[in-house]
């Protein structure tokens, strides 16, 4: 907020099309070339040419249930979207077996990780496998920041040595600013020049752009979150284990949950008597009514939402295995 502040007289000026300043910042916090970094209006927007350029392939292969953008995004460009399920069961490893139901010549890749919705992580040699199977890979990473460095599994130092590799990163995740829509991709210099010309030349504002340049040099508030997600995020997860619900292990700030009853009687019901929203996964049609969502918030938030879960649970009644009551 101060840096907005600080900066609320440049609105009477056109922003920076180039996006100097924040291109700059991104380089020293990656250690990477700002000629290989395009800030956007959010991740979203750099989705969008991502998928246009996907839609030349002659198919683009994604692994669902997956963000709903993608659909988005590939079919605006009359993509040829070919998915494959992932094993979102309790209990099971969610990407056992992915990589030999993929093919290549001609065919992309998109693929986030940590995964939404279920939270996984994929290590790093699997996809690094893919960049010699597929004419295009592009690997989302809005979720990345939630691990401290030393546990991540970026392939950000891969994209220089890889011209078929773009990655995407969100700032509005990590930092909490989903208002001021802000992210960027990283990938081979003339890709990002060609996305520039497709583009509105001020996609990123100048409010955006103190934002984003002041939060990646803000390392206590990084440390912070470090140290504060996993023991909040064990806590949640053990306490929806102990009320019969089925978290999946997760990396990221949220836990994707299996319930016995129907989510969307659930959702109600905690609205009604709590004032607390789960998010549903009726947007994942691999999911239904029996998948949400939620936050990993701070210990005393987490325990509001369990005790509310507790009072409501037993009131539902449980599906059997059609996903009937």
């Amino acid at each position: 907020m101060a840096a907005i502040k600080c900066h609320l007289g440049d609105l009477s000026a056109y922003p920076d099309p180039a996006s100097t300043a924040l291109r700059q910042a991104i380089s020293e916090f990656h250690q990477v070339s700002a000629d290989w970094i395009l800030p956007g209006n959010g991740s979203a927007e750099l989705l969008t040419w991502a998928c246009r350029d996907l839609a030349q392939l002659r198919a683009t292969h994604v692994l669902v249930p997956a963000f709903s953008d993608y659909h988005r995004a590939l079919t605006a460009f009359s993509a040829v979207v070919q998915v494959h399920a992932l094993n979102v069961e309790p209990g099971l490893p969610t990407f056992q077996d992915w990589q030999p139901l993929l093919s290549g010549p001609n065919a992309g890749l998109l693929f986030n990780n940590p995964h939404n919705p279920t939270g996984g992580l994929l290590g790093r040699e699997y996809l690094l496998a893919c960049l010699d199977q597929f004419e295009l890979v592009v690997v989302d990473e809005a979720f990345m920041d939630f691990l401290p460095v030393s546990d991540q599994q970026s392939l950000l130092d891969e994209v220089i040595n890889h011209q078929n590799l773009v990655i995407l990163r969100s700032q509005t995740k990590f930092y909490s600013l989903p208002g001021l829509r802000l992210g960027y991709a990283v990938a081979h210099p003339d890709r990002l020049a060609r996305w520039q010309r497709w583009r509105d030349p001020w996609s990123v504002n100048a409010l955006a752009t103190a934002a984003g340049t002041a939060v990646l040099r803000d390392q206590a508030f990084q440390q912070r979150t470090w140290d504060w997600l996993p023991p909040a995020r064990a806590q949640l997860f053990t306490g929806l284990q102990q009320l019969g619900l089925q978290p999946l292990p997760g990396v990221a700030n949220y836990l994707l949950v299996a319930a016995p009853c129907s989510v969307t009687a659930l959702q109600q019901l905690l609205m009604q008597e709590a004032r607390i929203l789960i998010r549903d996964c009726i947007s994942f049609p691999e999911l239904g009514d029996r998948y949400f969502r939620v936050a990993v918030r701070t210990l005393a938030e987490n325990q509001q939402l369990l005790q509310a879960l507790a009072a409501v649970l037993p009131r539902l009644p449980r599906l059997s295995g059609d996903g009937r009551t």
